[in-house]
Formats: structure tokens, C-alpha cells, sequence
């Protein structure tokens, strides 16, 4: 076996609960637009016949039990609560919807962190969105609910609260497309595997967070996600 030029950055390893295994992050997958009234918020138009995708790295997951850092180069922070999906098998060539979720191994709420400042100049300039929202640590995620113990219900709505007020809050249902929709698309475009987390999209009330802001996300009654904003670094 050769020898690596440096030591190989560990795997992304997040944690399921009530299980002692740990899930090996492989890719981040992100939805935009996914609910109507967010994309009207943003000054956007949907298409029915085709979502919207991006990524982030791999390494910009993780559990934010010490809190969120605040990123360098913004003065705009945006919170965006979503579904993720964590898939536990691969998928052979495109999926069919029928046996889409069967690849699903886990669900959480994860926080799309976005440097809206940065956003705006790349939509203006008509350039990727890489800057604004592939930074690191811009994919904090709450504990894996093992899909065994069940998986959310179209009902269920998804909330986030900034200092016990509530910024955002929709049932699944009003998704555009839905969890198979959103995996049959994206197994078109690449070769899902074990280890893919996907985003599902966020609805209205994006917003700007301060250091020192206290959040909590969850689904239905469930809390999934509880932390904090942290103080900027010294120079950011």
C-alpha cells in the first residue's frame, strides 16, 4: 500500500442515537428552493420540473455541542433549519421513486449556514455560491434518528427558534419535492453512495444571526438540535 505524502484527514463521524456505530460522512448535497414561500422570500421562481442543488464539503458537518463558530468574511450570517437525510447503502445507477427511501438509513435537522452577504454579490455577478455556503463548519447537524425508529411524517413541521423566538416553522408537506423526488433527481446527476447527506431544502424566515445567539431546532415536538453562536475570532 503506498504511503501517503501527509497523514489523511480522519473521516467525518456523526452520531446516531441510541446506537454505539458512528456514520462516516461522505458528501453534503443541499436543495435550494424546496419550499415555495422561502423562494419567494429570496426573490425566486420555482420550476416544478427541475430542483435546484449544491454542495458543501464533507468536513463542514458536525455536531455543535461547543456552538457554531461565526465565520470569517461576513457581516450577514443566515440561519436555514432543514430535513437531512443520511444515506446508509449505495445506489446502482438512478433510482426509481419506489425504492429511493429504502436507501435511507437515519434523518436529523441540520442548519444550511449561509454568508448571505456574499450570496447577494455572487447572484449579482452571476457566479457559483461556493463562498457562501461551503465555509467551514457551515453544516452543524443534530444527533441521527436511526430510520428504524420511524421517519417523519408529512405533517410534522420543521422549526427553528432564535432566543426562544420562533424565525421559521412549516410542515414537511409544503416541500416541493419531496424526499424520494429529491433522491430520484439527484441519483440522475451523480452516484449516491453510503455516507451521503442530503439536505432537503428550508422554508420562509431565513434571517441573520449574532454571536450569542441561542438556537434550538427540531421536528414535530422533538428538539433535535440545541447551541449557540460563537464570538468572532480576533481579525474576522
Amino acid at each position: 500500500m503506498a504511503e501517503t505524502l501527509f497523514p489523511a484527514p480522519p473521516a467525518v463521524l456523526l452520531r446516531l442515537d441510541g446506537r454505539p456505530e458512528r456514520f462516516p460522512v461522505h458528501r453534503i448535497y443541499c436543495v435550494g428552493r424546496n419550499f415555495a414561500d422561502h423562494a419567494a422570500e429570496m426573490g425566486a421562481t420555482v420550476d416544478r420540473g427541475q430542483p435546484v442543488f449544491f454542495m458543501k464539503p464533507a468536513d463542514a458537518a458536525f455536531h455543535p455541542d461547543r456552538g457554531v463558530p461565526y465565520p470569517a468574511a461576513t457581516q450577514d450570517l443566515h440561519h436555514e433549519v432543514e430535513l437531512v437525510v443520511a444515506l446508509g447503502r449505495d445506489a446502482e445507477g438512478p433510482l426509481d421513486p419506489a425504492t429511493a427511501a429504502g436507501l435511507v438509513v437515519a434523518w436529523t435537522v441540520g442548519l444550511d449556514l449561509t454568508r448571505r452577504d456574499l450570496q447577494a454579490r455572487a447572484k449579482e455577478r452571476r457566479l457559483p455560491w461556493d463562498t457562501a455556503k461551503g465555509f467551514d463548519a457551515s453544516a452543524p447537524l443534530g444527533e441521527l434518528v436511526p430510520a428504524e425508529a420511524g421517519m417523519p411524517a408529512p405533517g410534522q413541521a420543521l422549526w427553528l427558534e432564535v432566543e426562544g423566538e420562533v424565525r421559521q416553522r412549516a410542515p414537511l408537506s409544503q416541500m416541493i419535492w419531496g424526499m424520494a423526488d429529491i433522491l430520484v433527481e439527484l441519483s440522475k446527476l451523480f452516484r449516491l453512495r453510503a455516507g451521503d447527506l442530503v439536505f432537503m431544502g428550508t422554508p420562509a424566515g431565513v434571517g441573520a444571526l449574532s454571536p450569542g445567539d441561542r438556537l434550538r431546532a427540531g421536528l414535530g415536538d422533538r428538539t433535535l438540535l440545541e447551541t449557540r453562536v460563537l464570538a468572532r475570532r480576533p481579525g474576522d
